[in-house]
């Protein structure tokens, strides 16, 4: 949204010299007060925590290319080399789209302002005809908005996709306007609150409440103490005022008495004034007198100053050829540093060069790295499924067994059972057999 706001805005904005300032006053409370509004953390731990702050200042830092767009289009030729052909190319397809953005916002506008000077006549029907035309026109301003959004977008990508040249844009930040640097000392300041409310757990949140209370009811116990001050005061004043109206009573009795002593000093007054006559003459004679021996003394002192005048431009000759031995030694030094720093700049670009090549192979050793935690992922997945399958196999394997020794176990108490009754009918055949002898024996006897 923000940069819908800001593709829009004028394509020249002025330097703007009454910036607000980045860095937070100093507060004027004492530390003890402090120490609760300050979080325990200093960083941030968490991932979303750390997205979130990246989002922020992502969009903080598309906002301030955003808004040195039109600086970049009124001064097209000097910066033309530093962004390069296409950027600069974009930046000029935006501009125009702006302006004949702005161009039919401003028709529009005294349009309306004619219509609104003639509401007497909106009965007439040319007057609604007018009225309709300008509602249509506002409804085709949609298509050209999209495109400025997707102009300011395209601008963006280029930008990004040449950070040196982003980075030079940036740095011009005197050609944002005052309304569009606001709008980004605003997001700074959001990113400031939103740090230190990441920063503060739940915890330091009810501590902060808690000494929120505790402030408001010092704060209300004070306003109480002022009341009852300014009553005393008020009472003081009224005092003071009576006071004051005596010491008039008396200032103005000494008016008059001084009135009254002013009458009778003008005597006295052209008295002293023709004795300071007379003395003003003596003391002119005496002047006289004065200003021939101090013109006796002037021409004694300009001869000394003659004289030393000769011997401080002889010291200025020396001191002149001293000068000019060191700074044809400073040169020297210069211009060694000069060779040195030219070195040093050498190796720094063969060792930017490498830094280069090391990071790149480091990002296609991450990419391998996904990759291979990818697979592991996939292969550790299959095991567990393998590995489930395999319990399922043995926990139906030992239900089976278990089944199948309840089922024998049930068999041979059934076999155990029908041997026991069968081994009882032949007992009870064998008992009757005996006692049937018996009983044919004592018959004989």
């Amino acid at each position: 949204m923000a940069l819908d706001v800001l593709s829009v805005g004028p394509l020249y904005q002025g330097p703007d010299l009454n910036r607000i300032r980045m860095t937070a006053e100093p507060s004027k409370l004492p530390a003890f007060l402090l120490k609760s509004s300050v979080p325990s953390k200093t960083k941030l731990t968490t991932i979303e925590t750390k997205r979130i702050m990246s989002v922020l200042d992502e969009t903080i830092y598309k906002a301030e290319l955003a808004t040195l767009l039109s600086y970049a289009a009124s001064r097209s030729e000097g910066l033309e080399g530093m962004l390069g052909e296409d950027v600069m190319e974009a930046v000029r397809e935006h501009e125009d789209l702006c302006q004949a953005f702005l161009y039919k916002v401003s028709c529009l506008q005294e349009e309306e302002r004619q219509l609104q000077e003639e509401e007497e006549f909106e009965d007439e029907t040319w007057f609604r005809d007018r009225l309709l035309s300008i509602q249509l026109r506002k409804s085709h301003f949609l298509p050209l908005r999209q495109q400025i959004r997707e102009s300011t977008r395209n601008v963006l990508r280029l930008l990004l996709s040449n950070p040196q040249g982003a980075k030079l844009l940036q740095m011009q930040r005197l050609g944002r306007s005052a309304e569009a640097q606001t709008f980004i000392d605003s997001l700074m300041e959001l990113r400031g609150f939103l740090f230190e409310k990441l920063l503060t757990s739940p915890m330091e949140a009810r501590e902060k409440a808690q000494f929120i209370q505790d402030i408001t009811k010092r704060n209300k116990r004070n306003q109480e103490v002022i009341d009852a001050l300014e009553n005393e005061l008020a009472e003081s004043m009224k005092t003071r005022d009576a006071e004051v109206e005596k010491e008039n009573f008396v200032i103005q009795e000494l008016k008059n008495h001084l009135h009254q002593v002013l009458r009778f000093s003008e005597n006295s007054l052209l008295r002293t004034k023709q004795e300071s006559e007379k003395q003003q003459k003596a003391d002119y004679r005496a002047s006289q007198a004065r200003a021939a021996k101090i013109q006796q003394e002037v021409l004694h002192l300009r001869s000394q100053f003659h004289n030393l005048l000769m011997e401080n431009r002889e010291a200025e000759q020396a001191l002149r050829k001293k000068k000019y031995k060191v700074e044809t030694e400073i040169e020297n030094w210069i211009q060694k540093y000069d060779i040195e720093m030219g070195e040093k700049q050498d190796e720094y670009e063969e060792l930017d060069i490498i830094h280069k090549e090391e990071k790149a192979q480091l990002e296609e050793l991450k990419q391998r790295y996904n990759a291979l935690v990818e697979e592991f992922a996939q292969i550790r997945e299959e095991r567990e499924i393998i590995s489930k399958k395999k319990m399922e196999a043995e926990q139906e394997l030992t239900r089976m067994m278990r089944a199948a020794t309840l089922i024998q176990a049930v068999w041979k108490g059934y076999l155990v059972r029908s041997m026991l009754k069968s081994r009882r009918k032949r007992g009870k055949g064998k008992g009757k057999d005996k006692e049937k002898g018996k009983g044919k024996g004592k018959g004989k006897k």
